[in-house]
């Protein structure tokens, strides 16, 4: 980070509209929004005259997963500087609004529960398509949001949720949304989708391995050691090209 742009965000009032989008994290919503998007594309490629692809279950999956991502981030933003997992002096990627003080905790825990909220209220929509278990999918979504950073990250398990609700469940979701079912091709693409952004977080972990070994944030990074870990991330690449090419 250059020298002018550490010194335009030190000067970030407290609670602004510019702390709050930096808390959003806005360039990680293309995460959030490709297993949709493939979801979406393989429901419009399978659409008939018959079963056309409806546009607006697509639309709340999308938004609803936007949601989710913000929420999440806000959440890890939050706890992780409650539980000291955030050091301004030693981290290593980008600055996170609680631990710079461009938010206060007050004002995230409000934040966080205002996001929650809206998330929800984009994904109750979705039971007009799919029934009542939709409300079992989104309760799924958001405790998980939470346990992600609070429990199940320091535990190693993060990737394994990545995989689950990076992949197979907004890909499937999107798609079942539109035909009621859920193919051995849509089931596949999902999982590629979730090994593919699991390498993303085998990156951001990998960066972070010493500084969380430090504070016993224990991610599958620090488990297995860095050089198993740079093996996992080539696997992960290619065990999805695989995937997609047999079904593809």
């Amino acid at each position: 980070m250059n020298h002018n742009k550490i010194m335009k965000q030190n000067h970030i009032k407290t609670n602004s509209f510019q702390a709050w989008l930096l808390a959003a994290r806005p360039k990680t919503l293309s995460g959030a929004a490709v297993p949709v998007m493939i979801g979406a594309a393989l429901a419009w490629a399978d659409s008939t005259p018959a079963h056309p692809f409806q546009v607006m279950p697509a639309v709340l999956c999308l938004l609803f997963a936007f949601a989710m991502q913000i929420d999440a981030n806000l959440v890890n933003d939050l706890f992780d500087y409650l539980g000291g997992r955030d050091d301004r002096q030693t981290r290593l990627g980008p600055p996170r609004a609680s631990t710079e003080g461009w938010t206060t905790p007050r004002a995230m825990r409000r934040a966080i529960i205002l996001v929650t909220l809206v998330a929800c209220a984009l994904g109750l929509p979705l039971i007009a398509y799919g029934g009542l278990e939709m409300v079992l999918v989104g309760i799924l979504c958001v405790a998980f949001c939470f346990l992600y950073t609070t429990c199940l990250a320091g535990m190693g398990l993060g990737d394994v949720l990545v995989l689950v609700f990076f992949g197979v469940v907004p890909v499937s979701l999107t798609y079942y949304l539109q035909h009621h079912t859920c193919t051995w091709t849509v089931f596949t693409a999902s999982v590629a989708c979730g090994l593919v952004i699991d390498g993303l977080l085998i990156v951001n972990n990998f960066r972070d391995r010493d500084t969380d070994r430090a504070v016993g944030k224990n991610t599958l990074v620090v488990r297995i050691g860095a050089e198993p870990s740079l093996a996992v991330y080539l696997s992960l690449g290619v065990v999805a090209w695989i995937m997609d090419a047999a079904v593809f």
